[in-house]
């Protein structure tokens, strides 16, 4: 499954970023650029044609065909600011696979969307609603994985992304496509390995 499959990684770039866990230790927003370039190196063993990547806040800014030479790029272009909009990015990932897949230019195994964020998004509901609304346009299960990621250790923050493990298809979605990990969960591993893991999920 995790070859001939797209990969797609939406990267929360909202002021909390910025912070560092551990006192004198590294910023979120730099564990973040680390993993993503594992991330992004790993890809492209499966997806040569480079990984599309979201940074989000208020507004979202999409990159195609990103390989892991152009992710030092984005960060410098890039400075944690602003609200955690995540409904909205999520959206836009969405709606482009779909219309994808309708002009059949998708890969026969699907997508995987990975989210790295540290925060409570500014609207939950609407972020319940824009995947329930998603998994009610998939044929088959497997065709559309999310997996969010939790830098930093924000108790709201894990228990709304646990929610959306648990309950999404108690509030109607037709089917689970949402997998969380949060910073309990990840203990010794990197987010580096987290995330190859999420793809081999």
């Amino acid at each position: 499954m995790t070859s001939d499959r797209d990969y797609t990684l939406i990267i929360d770039k909202s002021g909390s970023m910025s912070t560092p866990d551990q006192a004198g230790g590294r910023s979120r927003w730099e564990i973040a650029q680390e993993s993503t370039l594992a991330l992004a190196r790993k890809c492209e063993q499966f997806d040569p044609d480079g990984i599309t990547v979201y940074l989000f806040s208020g507004k979202h800014k999409r990159y195609d065909e990103v390989t892991s030479a152009k992710v030092a790029q984005i960060f410098l272009e890039n400075d944690p600011a602003g609200t955690t909009n995540l409904a909205g990015v999520l959206l836009h990932a969405l709606d482009n696979y779909f219309q994808r897949k309708a002009a059949g230019k998708t890969k026969t195994n699907g997508e995987t969307i990975l989210v790295v964020t540290d925060g409570e998004p500014d609207d939950r509901k609407a972020v319940f609603e824009v995947i329930i609304n998603a998994t009610r346009q998939m044929e088959r299960d497997e065709e559309l994985a999310i997996s969010l990621i939790q830098v930093g250790s924000d108790a709201q923050a894990s228990k709304f992304l646990k929610a959306l493990d648990d309950q999404l298809t108690g509030v109607g979605a037709k089917f689970d496509i949402c997998d969380t990990i949060t910073l309990d969960d990840m203990e010794d591993m990197t987010l580096a390995e987290i995330l190859t893991n999420a793809i081999n999920d």
